[in-house]
């Protein structure tokens, strides 16, 4: 539907996606979840279509808003970075067609190296400065002791910390209500217009003030623990004890209840102005977060899991009730949504479908299959019942990547030669499905230096019937099962046109 089109139809003019980090399905009162308090969510899902087959698609963060502003899976061609010279994202289409864009944030990968310039196309941006990595001070206030760093090197938040000294100078406090405000301030000034909030919490640090710093462990006698440790068996090998893996999980639900309560002010300022009435309102996460699942913790190097792969999605549209919508779902089928919404179109491959004909009630199903997974590790196909995660051949070799920017996440602990090598003399040019724009193709091979995304230890395939299994605890690999989904997988990868190292690498071939 074309821009003129959809606003002669009478149906919504605006979008709002509120995208919180780290956000975990299993703990929202909407889902299910009773551990932590979320009445502000709540409130939203009581209003809204409540998607219960959502999963990831291109993971961690940065691969996760590639997937959302541009539409196309990233983790099959390169492990993190920013938007591409053959691809633009859905605000630059947005800008042509004359709809404003907002961007409203505090997460600090969109504004370093591997990020750098999700946010150019917005017609405008709001940076909320001090979360995690984000290095926005040069030294700590002396007269303020700063936040623990237990499981952590020095990070640029311990510079930062000392200056929020009410809850209202936490960056997500700041980031929610600068979106509040965007909105009492333009609400009836555009005849279009998009807000994105990328909020990064409840991602960690799970540093809170009171009283949300207590609130779920009211007994714990020390520093909060706010940082987890990146790895699986950390109760079993002794590096957090049962009293701060508690701990730990009740930081968690403390941020959580925090910037929900934040949230609230952004549902305040909707109801104010009847902005329900013309706009499209999602709330959605780029992943879940394990907080001791399979004593798991972190985001570390094993499958994806439904503690971190099956997340939220909570998507209010005017006109229609809410309601509960059982269709699996993945995250560029949010771009597909937006792009449907405005009506635009881009120019590279994109691999989702809109979510309105869903939520308007005009089908049951838009996909049967997807693809989850991080560069360099196991490519996950899941469908309406079984989980597939295909593990590498022992080697793990050849790992491809196609990029022309060539950067990715800073580490603050590794030299930039250990996060992402740079290209030699065995690298060539090729193309990306659907482009004729030359790319810099790299093979590494086993021995090689890798980019420290593919550092992981493999445990062989895992199949989990999630129907009968939700919870993963039986790995149905070597079954027959296992034979017809490992071919469905080789035949999505060569439809999506997927460098033919892959089917090297995950014996495939």
């Amino acid at each position: 539907m074309s821009l003129a089109a959809g606003m002669a139809s009478g149906g919504p003019k605006n979008a709002i996606v509120i995208l919180l980090d780290s956000l975990n399905r299993h703990m929202l009162g909407a889902y299910g979840g009773t551990e932590f308090a979320t009445p502000n969510v709540d409130r939203f899902a009581a209003r809204a279509t409540r998607f219960t087959k959502h999963y990831t698609g291109s993971l961690p963060c940065m691969p996760a808003r590639h997937d959302i502003l541009c539409g196309a899976l990233d983790f099959l061609w390169k492990p993190w970075g920013s938007i591409e010279l053959w691809e633009d994202a859905i605000t630059y289409e947005l800008r042509k067609a004359g709809v404003v864009t907002q961007l409203i944030s505090d997460h600090p990968h969109l504004f370093e190296t591997g990020g750098e310039n999700f946010h150019v196309d917005f017609t405008a941006w709001d940076y909320q400065r001090g979360h995690e990595g984000d290095p926005w001070k040069t030294r700590p206030d002396p007269s303020w002791t700063g936040a623990p760093s237990l499981f952590r090197p020095p990070m640029p938040y311990d510079n930062s910390r000392g200056y929020f000294r009410g809850e209202a100078d936490f960056p997500g406090p700041r980031t929610m209500a600068a979106a509040a405000r965007w909105l009492d301030e333009n609400a009836g000034c555009h005849k279009r217009f998009m807000l994105f909030v990328d909020e990064f919490d409840p991602h960690e640090p799970f540093d809170t003030p009171e009283p949300y710093a207590s609130m779920y462990d009211a007994d714990w006698d020390g520093p909060n623990i706010i940082w987890p440790p990146y790895m699986q068996g950390a109760i079993a090998k002794g590096v957090l004890s049962e009293a701060q893996a508690r701990q730990l999980r009740a930081s968690y639900g403390g941020k959580l209840t925090m910037i929900d309560h934040w949230f609230g002010k952004i549902l305040d300022t909707m109801d104010r102005h009847g902005l329900w009435d013309d706009t499209v309102f999602i709330l959605c996460t780029d992943h879940g977060h394990y907080l001791g699942e399979k004593d798991i913790w972190g985001k570390p190097g094993v499958p994806v899991y439904n503690p971190l792969g099956h997340i939220p999605l909570l998507i209010a549209h005017p006109g229609v009730a809410p309601g509960t919508c059982d269709a699996l779902t993945t995250s560029v089928d949010l771009f597909a949504t937006l792009a449907d919404l405005f009506g635009v179109k881009v120019r590279q491959k994109t691999h989702g479908q809109s979510l309105l004909p869903l939520l308007r009630g005009e089908t049951a199903e838009i996909r049967d299959w997807l693809l989850t997974g991080v560069w360099g590790r196991e490519v996950h196909l899941v469908d309406k019942r079984y989980k597939y995660a295909r593990a590498p051949r022992e080697a793990n070799a050849p790992l491809t990547m196609l990029s022309n920017r060539w950067s990715t996440m800073p580490t603050h602990f590794l030299n930039r030669e250990q996060e992402l090598p740079l290209p030699d003399d065995r690298a060539f040019l090729a193309k990306m499905p659907g482009s004729q724009v030359p790319v810099i193709r790299q093979d590494w091979q086993q021995g090689d230096m890798l980019p420290f995304w593919a550092a992981a230890k493999f445990t062989g395939n895992h199949l989990y019937d999630l129907d009968e299994d939700p919870g993963e605890e039986r790995n149905l690999a070597g079954a027959a099962a296992e034979r017809d989904m490992a071919e469905r997988l080789r035949a999505i990868l060569e439809e999506l046109e997927v460098p033919d190292s892959q089917f090297l690498r995950l014996g495939l071939t």
